[in-house]
């Protein structure tokens, strides 16, 4: 059965968290909220804690886990070196929403890294999160706290749906506030490189580091035979059961052809939404789900994965959603979109 432990960062409850943390030294698994969203962690440093992880998430073992810690000496004993880029980006966003990849220690499993030689480490802003971490007195592992492939978890409620029952326990807190995933950047190569982009943004990254490039199986469709050297590089993520379809282009040119196609569809019998902005809702003859706005990117990351939850929720079959531009925070939001979308894009004019 498993235990809810509800709190909020303004009340943070110390011995509720003193009790989270002897579950995850103990070898069991317990979901945290983050600033991005919620993780479910087991003890880093315990392969067979770890293994939990995946079997409560249906999750592929050659996905790698991010590492979480507390504060700068959590990090040493878990790689091999901090390099200078490595500190820079310690110096400048953490604690915040940034994995940094670095070359992992032997104290690090093989089941964290999927056997690769570098291990993400992420230091969490969110006060529960960082003192439930510091409490539990051990890096904790964790990726999203959803099912594997389904959209990441930004309230406690999605959390409770997909994992009551398989996890130790959960904290629950409130809806997240970056709302997409933590920005991976690889430090070990010549190049700093993004390998999920998130809520550091590249342009952050680059006033700090000058040179900082985007993998480019963050831009496209990744191949069978990649090898994930980050979470959510290779394998299908984020999707509700609808069919989600991307349209891009002008607002107007998008609109009308989101509500041809959806007349089209809807004579097929089919129920069919749309994930638009505050700025173009009344554009359409649909349903509408509303993002957030186009003049704050974050309002979008926020509300992303609660949108694509409410699509199962309702029982919509296929969901056109607006492109957003790639500028900033919106690299992230595309990523993300574009996974959900399987890829399928309509380019308009």
């Amino acid at each position: 059965m498993t235990e809810i432990f509800s709190m909020d960062e303004n009340n943070i409850n110390d011995g509720l968290l003193k009790k989270a943390g002897s579950i995850v030294r103990e070898g069991g698994t317990v979901i945290f909220p983050t600033e991005t969203v919620y993780g479910l962690g087991a003890n880093a440093l315990d392969a067979n804690a770890v293994k939990k992880i995946f079997e409560a998430k249906g999750r592929p073992s050659d996905n790698p886990l991010i590492v979480h810690v507390a504060d700068y000496d959590g990090i040493l004993p878990l790689v091999s070196e901090v390099n200078d880029r490595a500190k820079a980006l310690i110096k400048h966003f953490m604690p915040g929403p940034i994995t940094i990849i670095m070359k992992r220690s032997e104290a690090i499993p093989d089941e964290v890294t999927a056997g690769l030689d570098t291990v993400g480490i992420r230091m969490p802003s969110h006060k529960i999160a960082s003192r439930f971490i510091k409490l539990a007195g051990i890096p904790i592992a964790a990726p999203s706290a959803n099912i594997s492939g389904k959209p990441s978890p930004t309230r406690a409620e999605h959390v409770i749906h997909d994992m009551d029952g398989k996890v130790d326990a959960i904290i629950a807190d409130g809806p997240s506030g970056v709302g997409v995933e933590s920005t991976v950047v690889d430090v070990t190569g010549e190049i700093p490189m993004i390998l999920r982009p998130g809520g550091i943004t590249l342009e952050d990254l680059r006033s700090v580091l000058g040179r900082v490039e985007v993998d480019p199986a963050v831009l496209k469709k990744p191949s069978k035979n990649l090898v994930a050297r980050a979470p959510g590089m290779k394998y299908k993520h984020y999707s509700p059961d609808a069919e989600v379809v991307i349209v891009s282009g002008p607002e107007n040119a998008v609109a009308e052809k989101i509500n041809e196609l959806s007349k089209e569809d809807m004579a097929a019998g089919k129920k069919v939404a749309v994930l638009a902005c505050y700025e173009t809702k009344k554009l359409y003859d649909i349903m509408v789900i509303i993002l957030g706005s186009r003049k704050d990117k974050l309002s979008i990351s926020e509300n992303l994965f609660d949108a694509l939850r409410k699509l199962d929720d309702m029982g919509i079959d296929k969901a056109y959603a607006e492109a957003v531009d790639e500028e900033g925070l919106g690299l992230a939001i595309m990523n993300r979109l574009k996974k959900a979308a399987a890829y399928k894009i309509i380019r308009v004019n």
